[in-house]
């Protein structure tokens, strides 16, 4: 029979062996309190914040006016018809020397005060006198080209509307006042909008102007900045009728080159700038001031951009396509200045 002392004895090295072999996988207290420092992280490389040139456009921006611009209008002949002068019968009473064949295919149209019109009268007790052109024989009355042409209705009347409407009255209001339907009023300023516009071409070419001011205005944002205008209302005004009003000036003389309304959208500015470079000599490419919106910056190189042959980068290999670039004369800025034009 085994006795007692034999156990207590093998518990005993029992206990020691586990006493040494968790002394030896436990971590020392030296290695604790000192851990193994970590690499530090690698430096967050720094942006680069020089400015990288402009590359160009592979293809040159598309431009709707451009696209659908219209032939250059006939100019007249350099040598001149021979002109007209009556030495027989009386001396004509009615002058004639400020109107023009409008018969394209006359020889004298477009001549003014050339001796080839004679007034005809008054076709069936109208108005308005009848002329004659007595080389291609066409008969027209006075007011061709006119916004009176074509109305029974007194030229002062006419006259009072348009005036009218341009301090502000409404249509309606304006219709009720002369007790005229109001789509014929509408009717009359749509036709005086389009004189006015022939008589800006007409007269409006060929500007020379140091700087261009072109910016997009709202007129609803200032009645919201003055609190008149709620946040909502105008939020919901601005989804049913998104215009904007578009304006281009020079800020020295105040002359206003180009108005028109619309969206804002990339086809509004390129049509903006297209109304521009028109109004402009061909010659002549300004600083153009903006805001940021960014479609400023594709109209103007549209119209103001050539194309450049990129120099070869390898002896071998294709040559680079040629980039569309901006002229060396044209300056550009962008800012936060709003438009002035008083």
């Amino acid at each position: 029979m085994v006795s007692h002392l034999f156990f207590y004895q093998l518990t005993l090295i029992a206990l020691v062996w586990l006493c040494v072999m968790l002394q030896w996988v436990w971590p020392s207290d030296s290695a604790a309190a000192c851990p193994t420092p970590l690499a530090p992280p690698p430096p967050r490389p720094k942006r680069n914040r020089a400015l990288k040139p402009f590359a160009g456009f592979i293809t040159k921006p598309h431009c709707d006016a451009c696209a659908h611009a219209t032939a250059p209008r006939p100019q007249a002949p350099s040598a001149p018809p021979p002109r007209i002068v009556m030495t027989r019968g009386r001396r004509r009473a009615i002058d004639t020397s400020h109107h023009f064949c409008p018969n394209p295919d006359c020889a004298y149209r477009g001549w003014v005060g050339w001796g080839n019109l004679r007034a005809n009268g008054h076709p069936n007790g109208g108005r308005w006198r009848q002329l004659l052109c007595i080389v291609c024989r066409g008969y027209f009355l006075e007011t061709l080209g006119t916004i009176f042409h074509g109305k029974r209705v007194a030229p002062e009347l006419i006259v009072r509307v348009i005036a009218c409407l341009a301090e502000g009255l409404g249509i309606r209001g304006t219709a009720r006042v002369f007790e005229v339907d109001a789509n014929t009023v509408l009717q009359w300023l749509v036709e005086a909008a389009e004189q006015l516009r022939a008589f800006s071409q007409h007269f409006l070419h060929d500007v020379r102007v140091l700087q261009v001011q072109v910016d997009e205005l709202f007129a609803l944002l200032s009645a919201v900045q003055a609190s008149a205008v709620s946040a909502a209302e105008a939020i919901e005004r601005l989804e049913r009728v998104p215009q904007w009003v578009w304006a281009a000036m020079d800020p020295e003389s105040k002359l206003l080159l180009a108005l028109d309304v619309g969206e804002r959208t990339l086809a509004m500015a390129q049509r903006v700038i297209h109304h521009v470079a028109q109004v402009l000599a061909p010659d002549c490419a300004p600083l153009f001031l903006t805001d940021g919106f960014r479609a400023y910056m594709t109209a103007l190189l549209t119209h103001y951009g050539h194309w450049v042959q990129p120099p070869r980068q390898r002896a071998q290999g294709p040559a680079p396509k040629p980039r569309w670039m901006p002229l060396p004369q044209l300056l550009y800025a962008q800012g936060r200045v709003p438009l002035r034009c008083g």
